[in-house]
């Protein structure tokens, strides 16, 4: 169990927190929500020890070891894969390099056989035996191939450092669990890996994500802070909402009758505090008026742009053909003899775990990069709009907000320009904000005016939630189920593939295409998806 006792933590003269009190308890797995900046990465660290809080203290049950999802992707570069791994309990690894030691001298001696002995039954009392072994099933069901345990970290990708670091925290049965953020650059593979491994997790979770099937799926229990305090629900993320919003619809009818009430009291003593016959009654008219308090509704925290891709044109039958595209990079077959067609109604999510391939193919049709092979050929009804992975040269420029957007529009009128600003929450100042001080969460949102403005009936879209909030991830999704024109889109969030899309392209291993009309959910539990799993599966282990 970790409790945090009348914790407070300020910065400057901003309270982040005030005498927060909350505690986590054994088999519940807690989903820390709220808007950003409201500090939920903040309170992971003050509840692993990373920061002191101005008042307060957070508590322990003794003996109970409390492991986190580390953020700095270079800490561990000169580690072997393994041994990194295995760093997640750091007295067993402790105890392993200590025997390592102990056995390497030339002139053992009986003390250090004693030693060695005391080391050896600590070892086994932390099955440590199965250490190594442990550690390679974590690092394979996020998706990290047996060749690549025993190189350094640093040879890694990225994204590969990202996941070793996840089964690091993952790694030894710790007692308590915090994961701050944990799907990110995982694709949709390791994530039902990682909601498996959760579920069946017996000890204490808790987890910030903006992932909302992720928090259905994982949580028993939801923290929600909002203004300074932290609020515990039962349930998962869906069931919060649904009691937030039913506690707030609550306290506003409860108001609407005390405010009727309100009035119905001081109509009475207008017209009869001054009858003599019904004086009496009048005073006791005030003491119950006096009596009468308003429930206290504060605003949320919480902002949710407001997003709605508009087309100017109405698209036509032929929308998109694509014939034989192929493109190898470095020696890699990335896309492989590619070929679809898509008619007016699609809403096409690409799938997979090859990230490049997908924004290769997304690339290639767009006409930013050209293939080795092939053909591609869009309908001369359809007009594109296109949301890159790599948004960076975007905006490196000096440009405002409001000039930057004003070059992607018809209509140059800055009212009407800021209008779409507004939508995307660049209110006021915010529209002479330069590109360059803008965070990754701020220049998703441009990127989406952008796309908003141009009026495009085919939109394509490569991982746009990275950066957002929920709130704007909620937005975005909204948007994208309305827009009436061609989707083609990746997306880690499970809900927006599951809500959004009505065919699944998935480029396999070898960059192949498996093309299907289904639902994600549909295809995931499809006959030939478990085939195709099997197959790559037995070739894995043919290789190994």
């Amino acid at each position: 169990m970790i409790s945090a006792n009348n914790v407070t933590l300020r910065v400057g003269k901003k309270a982040l927190f005030e005498d927060v009190n909350i505690k986590f308890t054994g088999g519940n797995c807690y989903g820390m929500i709220g808007a950003n900046g409201a500090g939920k990465s903040t309170f992971l660290k003050i509840l692993s020890g990373q920061l002191e809080p101005t008042k307060g203290e957070v508590i322990i049950t003794p003996g109970e070891r409390l492991s986190f999802l580390q953020q700095d992707h270079f800490k561990y570069d000169e580690y072997v894969v393994l041994d990194a791994v295995i760093l997640g309990n750091a007295r067993l690894y402790e105890i392993m390099k200590e025997k390592e030691a102990i056995y390497a001298k030339e002139d053992f001696t009986d003390e250090d056989g004693i030693k060695a002995s005391e080391l050896e039954a600590e070892f086994a009392t932390m099955n440590g035996w199965e250490a190594e072994s442990d550690a390679a099933i974590l690092l394979n069901g996020l998706g990290i191939d047996t060749e690549l345990h025993s190189k350094y970290l640093k040879d890694l990708t990225g994204a590969e450092k990202v996941k070793v670091l996840l089964a690091q925290a993952l790694f030894g049965n710790p007692d308590i669990l915090l994961l701050d953020e944990p799907t990110n650059h995982l694709d949709l593979d390791a994530i039902a890996w990682l909601e498996e491994f959760l579920i069946n997790f017996e000890n204490t979770v808790i987890v910030v994500s903006h992932d909302r099937y992720f928090l259905n799926k994982i949580c028993t229990q939801i923290a929600d802070i909002d203004y300074g305090k932290i609020q515990l629900y039962a349930g998962n993320y869906d069931f919060w909402y649904e009691s937030s919003q039913l506690l707030i619809r609550q306290m506003k009818e409860a108001n609407k009758k005390k405010e009727e009430k309100i009035k119905e009291l001081q109509d009475f003593i207008s017209r009869f505090s001054a009858n003599a016959s019904k004086s009496k009654q009048a005073t006791s008219r005030k003491k119950a008026l006096e009596k009468i308090e308003l429930d206290e509704i504060k605003p949320s925290s919480r902002k949710y742009p407001y997003i709605d891709f508009r087309p100017k044109r109405q698209i036509g039958n032929e929308v998109l053909s694509v014939e034989g595209l192929s493109k190898t990079m470095d020696g890699e077959k990335i896309l492989d003899n590619i070929t679809f067609t898509l008619g007016h109604d699609d809403k096409v999510a690409f799938v997979g775990s090859n990230e490049l391939a997908k924004t290769v193919l997304f690339k290639i049709l767009i006409g930013e990069m050209e293939p080795d092979e092939g053909t591609y050929k869009w309908g001369i009804t359809t007009s594109q709009s296109y949301f890159p992975k790599d948004f960076g040269r975007e905006f490196d420029s000096d440009y405002t907000i409001t000039e930057w957007l004003t070059q992607y529009s018809d209509d140059k009128d800055v009212t009407y320009v800021r209008g779409f600003l507004g939508r995307m929450l660049f209110a006021g100042e915010d529209g002479v904000k330069r590109l360059k001080v803008l965070s990754g969460g701020e220049k998703v949102r441009c990127l989406l005016s952008k796309m908003m403005i141009s009026g495009a009936n085919v939109l394509l879209l490569d991982e746009p939630t990275n950066h957002l909030d929920m709130e704007s991830i909620t937005a975005l999704n909204n948007g994208m189920i309305k827009f009436p024109g061609v989707l083609l889109f990746t997306s880690r969030d499970h809900q927006i593939v599951q809500t959004c899309a009505n065919r699944i392209m998935e480029i396999v291993p070898g960059g192949k295409l498996i093309d299907k009309i289904t639902t994600y959910d549909e295809y995931l539990e499809s006959d030939e998806m478990a085939r195709k799993r099997q197959t790559y599966t037995i070739q894995t282990e043919e290789n190994d």
